[in-house]
């Protein structure tokens, strides 16, 4: 019968599944199909179908130009089907909806109006790399702005209910301009409350691609706002609004970012709200560094840094650089992880997966809390348990390489530092204020789940410690903790020198030596200071106190010691200068109102980009250190519904360009050193060294050393960095500085 009518008369038909429907999921997608072109509007809200149905809807499309899932139970939406016809989908109140895969609407060519209002969705870039790809897309929606008067509540100026409609069949040109305003016009809502009175003239598909009425209309609604603003400014609520709404710019990064867009959350985009969402997205996000108008492509830049070009823009007349970037050191680095990470928006996560099963047994797992990667070792990461533990790990094959149990002495590992002159040693510090200095080489490997406690030096034990940290010669390690003292020691005779009393009001969370002065600490408090201190002057008074608004969790220096960079309590983060702690730029990020959001923000990529987590957020926030611009925000979901990853410890790579290689592999970038292989190398040196560099942060120059230290040494190790033994000449040559040649 349903398939008798697309040869029928009947022009259209529309579904709605109702409390009597008795329909499986199965039968009712057979049903909706079986319509073909006639189907015009499904409206499935609350559907009781569940998950595979909407898997399989999503997978294999349907035809219908009006699409209802409100209260559906998608957690990732994947629209993979062909839904060729659709012109409007609401996803209203869909809570379990957090993100979207890149090319879901991708199969929605002619998509004009998107609603979903009370969904979880929260990150910009993901949403906006997802929606950047309906090109016809011109009403937005992830919150309801009504308009009320200070006479008049918003139900009584609307009519009654905010969720009932007077006129469900009210045709869109026919609404004046008042009602616009004061209604909540929209055609998901219309859905919600289809009846026998539905008025089938309502052509969407010529009303909304109809670029002539929009105009008029944007023309009236421009005059209407001229003639509210001259006497009474509207004052307008939000209804059911989606966290993504609670970003700061969010209407402006959306304007900005979608050109076509006509209607934002029931509010008309004027040409003035577009000229002041350019210049809103100019100052808080960054786009591409150094104030560049063009998008780079990898392989450009690398071309550029290969023939030792350092301009990277043609400045107008009246345009000064705002950061010297020819002279830098990441200047590069700057631009491959601008570049690279503005071709996707979704970084590729790696779950290290470090269980008991490395260590013959299966059923003992690690409970981690900190964790260091190791200064000059590309693949090694050391990190601390709850249970007392010191781990090292390969990080790139997930094997276990030594493990220190904690033999009753030590309980969670809060501080972890390696040597740098000594690349096998390293030092752990535990809640309970237990100090070892531990030597991996001197440390049987794992075997049969046993972890060893030989190979460590004991030091003097620092009550409640929280903190600890090697100067830049290896001499002297300082640790601080829950108390208002921090206590110095001396690694080669294993005993503590001083302990520096009352340095703050209140405990010290984290001190940190500078990273070329072996004398010069700073410390940060929850009494609001971070203070710079000199060993040469007997720290009794600091060389200068900077103050925050709230209680600092963590201070470091920047790579060349040119900043501080300060982390107060719920996403307070400040960059001063070193030599003086004066501010130097204030980082622009929403606070939560939690008073144990605790925020800890590190240097990555040198000092052009900043990351920062806090303790109650799942998400990672990537800013230019120079500017203070956002590059990117991280949401960090874990396995199941409603689980998500709140940031604890944070840290950037040292050894790879970290946002480029978040992103996979950009097939430029495979070009380059495809290249780099074939052209430089022979057949032997080409294979063995694209193993040997198939990890490296900047991998054409790692080719490029390792091809020529294998034609004069004709072998090249195994693995990424290590085995260096297997191949004595290679790993004995050295450079003109008399530092390793081959990587």
């Amino acid at each position: 019968m349903c398939a008798s009518i697309e040869t029928s008369e009947i022009e259209v038909v529309d579904i709605r599944n109702g409390p009597l429907c008795a329909l499986n999921g199965e039968y009712a997608l057979s049903l909706m199909r079986a319509f073909n072109q006639k189907l015009q509007v499904v409206d499935l809200q609350d559907l009781p179908f569940g998950k595979d149905f909407l898997r399989e809807l999503s997978r294999k499309g349907l035809t219908c130009q009006i699409l209802n899932l409100r209260s559906s139970h998608f957690r990732k939406l994947n629209m993979a089907g062909k839904f060729m016809q659709i012109r409007t989908l609401n996803l209203d109140f869909s809570t379990s909806l957090t993100s979207f895969q890149d090319d879901c609407f991708a199969c929605m060519p002619n998509l004009t109006c998107l609603s979903m209002c009370k969904t979880r969705v929260a990150n910009l870039w993901t949403t906006m790399a997802a929606l950047s790809k309906l090109s016809s897309l011109v009403e937005l929606r992830f919150q309801k702005w009504l308009c009320c008067n200070d006479s008049a509540s918003p139900s009584a100026s609307s009519g009654g209910n905010l969720e009932d409609q007077p006129d469900v069949g009210q045709h869109l040109t026919d609404i004046d301009e008042e009602s616009y305003l004061n209604q909540e016009f929209d055609y998901m809502d219309l859905l919600a409350n289809l009846s026998s009175g539905w008025n089938r003239q309502v052509n969407l598909r010529g009303e909304l691609s109809s670029g002539t009425t929009w105009n008029k209309k944007e023309e009236s609604l421009h005059g209407y706002f001229g003639r509210h603003n001259a006497n009474v400014r509207p004052k307008y609520i939000s209804h059911h609004a989606s966290p993504i709404c609670s970003e700061k710019h969010y209407r402006e990064y959306m304007i900005a970012s979608l050109p076509n867009l006509k209607v934002l959350d029931n509010l008309p985009v004027r040409k003035i709200d577009s000229k002041k969402a350019a210049v809103t997205f100019s100052q808080h996000f960054e786009y591409l560094p150094y104030n560049r108008k063009r998008k780079e492509s990898v392989v450009g830049i690398l071309h550029r840094r290969e023939i030792k070009d350092t301009r990277s823009h043609r400045l107008s007349k009246n345009q000064k650089p705002s950061y010297s970037h020819g002279s830098s050191q990441y200047s590069y680095t700057r631009s491959l992880c601008a570049a690279r990470l503005g071709s996707s928006a979704w970084p590729l996560f790696h779950s290290l997966s470090v269980s008991g099963c490395d260590l013959g047994d299966k059923s003992r797992s690690f409970r981690p809390r900190q964790f260091e990667y190791h200064p000059s070792l590309s693949s090694l990461m050391a990190f601390g348990t709850l249970d007392g533990e010191v781990v090292v790990v390969n990080h790139e094959n997930e094997k276990v390489v030594r493990c220190v149990s904690s033999l009753g002495a030590m309980n969670s590992v809060l501080g972890l530092c390696w040597l740098k002159k000594y690349p096998s040693k390293l030092i752990a510090g535990s809640d309970s204020g237990s100090l070892k200095l531990y030597d991996i080489e001197h440390m049987p490997p794992p075997i049969t789940g046993m972890c060893s406690g030989a190979g460590s030096i004991t030091f003097d034990d620092f009550d409640q410690l929280t903190s600890i940290h090697v100067n830049s010669t290896d001499e002297l390690f300082l640790a601080s903790g829950y108390s208002k003292n921090v206590a110095l020691y001396d690694i080669n005779s294993g005993r503590r020198i001083q302990v520096f009393t009352d340095m703050h009001r209140e405990p010290i969370n984290v001190v940190k030596f500078s990273n070329h002065s072996p004398s010069v600490f700073a410390t940060s408090s929850f009494d609001q200071d971070v203070k710079l201190w000199d060993l040469r002057q007997k720290p009794v008074q600091p060389c200068y106190t900077t103050s925050s608004s709230r209680g600092n969790v963590m201070v470091c220096f920047s790579p060349d010691d040119h900043y501080l960079l300060a982390s107060a309590v719920d996403n307070e983060v400040r960059q001063l200068l070193a030599v003086d702690g004066r501010l130097h730029l204030t980082f622009d990020i929403a606070p939560t109102g939690s008073s144990q959001n605790y925020t800890r923000s590190y240097y990555m990529n040198g000092r052009d980009y900043i990351i920062s987590g806090s303790s109650d957020e799942h998400v990672v926030r990537v800013c230019c250190a120079q500017t203070g611009r956002r590059l990117r925000d991280i949401s960090l979901e874990g396995k199941g519904l409603g689980n998500s990853m709140y940031v604890q410890s944070l840290r950037g790579d040292p050894f790879r360009v970290n946002l480029l290689e978040s992103c996979g592999n950009a097939k430029g970038y495979s070009k380059s050193r495809d290249s780099c292989s074939s052209n430089n190398m022979g057949a032997f040196c080409a294979k063995k060294c694209s193993t040997r560099c198939a990890n490296a942060g900047i991998q054409d120059r790692c080719l490029k050393y390792c091809g020529i230290c294998c034609e004069q040494c004709k072998c090249v190790p195994s693995g990424t960095y290590g085995n260096k033994h297997e191949c004595p000449c290679y790993r004995d040559k050295k450079n003109s500085k008399g530092k390793p040649k081959c990587p």
